[in-house]
Formats: C-alpha cells, sequence, structure tokens
C-alpha cells in the first residue's frame, strides 16, 4: 500500500517543485505569544495532538476526532498487542479539554496511529508509556489548540474534517480487486496512490496543518494537490466548490492560500497522469 506521503517521497519533483510554496500568498495572525523554545516529545506527536485536540474542541467527539489512533490501537491487537484497545480507550476517556491531563493523554493516545498508518515502523516507534510531555510542551500545545481554534473562527466553519476519497458508493470488494489486480481506480484511490487522508474542508478551501518551525516545503504543496485531485476524482460533492489551498501553521501563526486557478493546468495533468496515475 502506498499512501500519499509515501508517494511523495518517492518521486522527483522538477526544479523548485510542481508547485513553488512561494506562489501561496501568506498572512500572519500574530497573538503575542511567545512558544516555549524545547519540547520533549517529537514534533509528530505534537502535530497529531494538535489536530485531533483541534478537532475534538470544535466538534466534542472524542471517538472521531481520534478515530485513527482507536484504528491504529484495534491494527495493534491483531499484531499481537493485545491490550492495545483497552490502553487507547483508558486514554481517550481522560481526555475531556484543554487541561494539562487531557493534553497529556492526547500525546499518549497519538502514538498509537503508527499501527494504522505504517505497522512496521510501529514495532520500534516510542508508545505510550514512554511519551510524557513536559510543562514546556503542555503549554506549548494548548497555545497552539487555541491558535487553531481562533483560526476558524476567522477561515471556518468547517465543512468536513479527516476527509478521505473513497467514492460515494463505497464497495470493499471493488477496492480490493484494485489492489489485486495494479489496475484502475476507486473514487480518488488509485493502485498507485490507495490510502490518505486529509485535515480540514472549508467552504471553498482544502486546508493541511503544519506544526513545524520552517516554512512550507514543495512537499507539503505536492501533497495539498495531490488531496485537490483526488478530491476531485471521488466524485464527493463536498470537493466540488473546493477553489483554493491552504496551509495553516499555528507555531508560525501563518496562513498560507494559493487560487487553484492559478496553477497551470499541465502540471494538474501532470500530477492526475504520473502521480496519482489515474
Amino acid at each position: 500500500m502506498t499512501s500519499v506521503t509515501e508517494r511523495i517521497n518517492s518521486i522527483k519533483q522538477p526544479y523548485g517543485g510542481y508547485i513553488k510554496p512561494s506562489e501561496f500568498q501568506t498572512k500572519d495572525l500574530n497573538d503575542g505569544i511567545i512558544l516555549n523554545e524545547e519540547e520533549n516529545v517529537s514534533a509528530t506527536v505534537v502535530g497529531m495532538a494538535v489536530d485531533y485536540m483541534t478537532r475534538f474542541m470544535l466538534n466534542k467527539d472524542k471517538d472521531n476526532a481520534f478515530r485513527i489512533s482507536l484504528k491504529g490501537a484495534n491494527t495493534a491487537v491483531e499484531l499481537g498487542y493485545k491490550s492495545a484497545i483497552s490502553d487507547a480507550k483508558k486514554l481517550l476517556n481522560d481526555i475531556n479539554g484543554i487541561d494539562d491531563r487531557s493534553i497529556i493523554n492526547a500525546c499518549k493516545i497519538v502514538t498509537f496511529d503508527v499501527w494504522y498508518r505504517n505497522p512496521v515502523a510501529a514495532f520500534m516507534a516510542t508508545g505510550f508509556k514512554d511519551t510524557n510531555p513536559d510543562k514546556a510542551t503542555i503549554d506549548n500545545i494548548r497555545i497552539l489548540i487555541n491558535r487553531s481554534l481562533e483560526f476558524f473562527k476567522m477561515y471556518g466553519p468547517i465543512t468536513k474534517e479527516g476527509f478521505t476519497f473513497e467514492p460515494v458508493k463505497s464497495d470493499e470488494r471493488v477496492y480490493q480487486e484494485m489492489i489485486l489486480t495494479g489496475k484502475g481506480s476507486y473514487g480518488g484511490y488509485t493502485a498507485t496512490v490507495n490510502t490518505g487522508d486529509g485535515d480540514f474542508l472549508t467552504a471553498d478551501t482544502l486546508w493541511d496543518f503544519k506544526v513545524s518551525k520552517s516554512k512550507p516545503t514543495n512537499k507539503h504543496t505536492l501533497q495539498l494537490l495531490m488531496y485537490w485531485v483526488m478530491g476531485q476524482h471521488s466524485g464527493q460533492k463536498v470537493f466540488k466548490d473546493i477553489t483554493k489551498l491552504g496551509i495553516f501553521n499555528p507555531r508560525l501563526n501563518r496562513v498560507y492560500l494559493l487560487n487553484v486557478k492559478d496553477i497551470p493546468e499541465n502540471t494538474i495533468k501532470t500530477v492526475e497522469r504520473d502521480i496519482v496515475c489515474y
């Protein structure tokens, strides 16, 4: 199985990338708050915790916000980690807001994601017992969540979160046939790129959240374009009115936006044909 990010890492982009990050318009959302310089858990864990906690604070649905973590726990059980589901549910039950305890448990439960996204790596990954954010990290995560909530007050409301690219009428047999034969497509997915999920959709924008200390790269911008292309091929109505690609980085507190109409048609066609492989 090849995910969107794995596919991006396996190809060589033209000089500057299919979409240069400099083509995005930027806007700083200054709040005057300075983050702590050091964090004691990985940037990946911080990013997922901020993402899922933002979803939870917006929709108050823990099971939905942390569904990938719960799927990971199910996979872990199948692979021999027998207490994974009960461990994950105990952590989930202790997430109730953006208090310290909730943030700690959010950091812990997202460590189960790797069992779903990359089971081979999961056996060597840092587990929830060894993931213990300190005060500086907890405080930073709380700031990043609050910035994300403020962002959606300006750019929301959300029309879809945690979006995927299945066809309107799903049929697991068709999907499995595509995987087995290495041919065809299944909504927005293909035999080349058969997994991948995005962050948020608003009325006209497809959003990706990044919490890096660095500016977006051409890998990030290609990811956005692939999501847009896959959304169009999925046939889902929610993607039809998406005319902009956006990145929000709560760590930098900066918004990046690009109109799809400003992307050359031949670039879109190349990504469809050679990257996603329809």
